[in-house]
């Protein structure tokens, strides 16, 4: 049971690009936390990551956990990636673990939105990895493909082709002629794209530098599973190469791209099709992280010190993909 008289209490937010949509005070934190077993609260940290939710780092007399609050899903849409986590962990997969109240419960409201506090792995995230680290983000990704096949749950990609196609008539009229051209080209293309011979599973969805932690060259754990969902698998993979695997001007490190590919198919080989479609994969890759940061820059949600990032990033990467082939 969390103490009202925590000693030592302090808040403390950070100044600089944090995202925080919906402020949590110390009192509704107390009250919130009043049906767990976790201590007494010691510190309430905003987190700077993040572009989405509304991150916490909570510390109790007993640990070190994070709260998130859900800015944009239902409570009905959370348990897939609550119960999510909770099957990887069980199947050895080094991620955060859901914190339940004394009444079995690890999904609530607080100040009006959904929220969870999940535990807080060792490890930090790193700018500038090397082959050592890809190949270990390789082998998580590739264990956390298999081990999603035993999860039964569904969730379809809320980024996937509808979303495409309602984002790019947002943005349209914000781009250059140049622009233009280049997203109505992809979008025809990716709507061509057959995933159906691919192998389907559950998807990280965002496994970006930021989302992986590391002590060393120790992976520590993967985090922020909330865009995960059942798509192909091998899509997963190109979102994570566009990310891990950057050289300048958005070109692929080829003994970084090696590192991650060879441990990665060391643990699931891709088949036939997903070797034929690779090109285009890492162009839908590219394609759905430039369409979402046109979205936040040019329709930005109003916040505390929120901060949208450039999406001329993967435009850039989106050109270098295409010209691959």
């Amino acid at each position: 049971m969390l103490e009202s008289n925590a000693p030592h209490l302090n808040s403390h937010y950070l100044s600089q690009s944090m995202s925080v949509f919906t402020t949590v005070s110390i009192p509704q934190l107390q009250s919130w936390l009043e049906g767990y077993a976790i201590g007494s609260l010691v510190e309430l940290k905003g987190i700077s990551s993040g572009i989405t939710n509304t991150n916490y780092f909570v510390t109790t007399t007993q640990n070190k956990y994070v709260l998130t609050l859900f800015e944009h899903n239902t409570m009905d849409e959370l348990p897939y990636f609550i119960d999510l986590m909770r099957h990887l962990a069980q199947h050895q997969i080094l991620c955060p673990q859901p914190i339940s109240n004394q009444s079995g419960q690890a999904l609530h409201l607080l100040n009006g939105k959904p929220a969870v506090l999940i535990s807080c792995l060792s490890g930090r995230d790193i700018s500038s990895p090397n082959a050592t680290h890809c190949a270990a983000v390789g082998v998580a990704l590739a264990n956390m493909h298999v081990a999603g096949q035993s999860y039964h749950a569904q969730s379809k990609n809320q980024r996937g082709q509808d979303w495409f196609t309602a984002t790019s008539q947002k943005v349209m009229p914000k781009l250059s002629a140049d622009e233009q051209v280049l997203l109505k080209s992809e979008l025809e293309l990716q709507a061509n794209l057959t995933c159906t011979t691919m192998p389907q599973g559950v998807i990280h969805g965002d496994l970006f530098r930021d989302n992986v932690l590391f002590d060393g060259d120790k992976l520590g754990g993967i985090i922020d599973f909330y865009y995960a969902c059942n798509d192909c698998l091998a899509y997963d993979v190109a979102i994570a190469v566009n990310d891990w695997c950057l050289a300048e001007n958005g070109c692929l490190n080829d003994e970084n791209l090696n590192a991650l590919m060879t441990a990665y198919q060391a643990v699931r080989p891709f088949n036939h099709a997903e070797h034929s479609n690779w090109h285009k994969l890492l162009r839908r890759a590219a394609l759905r992280f430039w369409l979402s940061r046109l979205f936040d820059f040019h329709f930005p949600t109003d916040g505390d010190l929120t901060h949208a990032k450039d999406p001329n990033h993967f435009k850039r990467i989106l050109m270098q993909r295409i010209a691959l082939q």
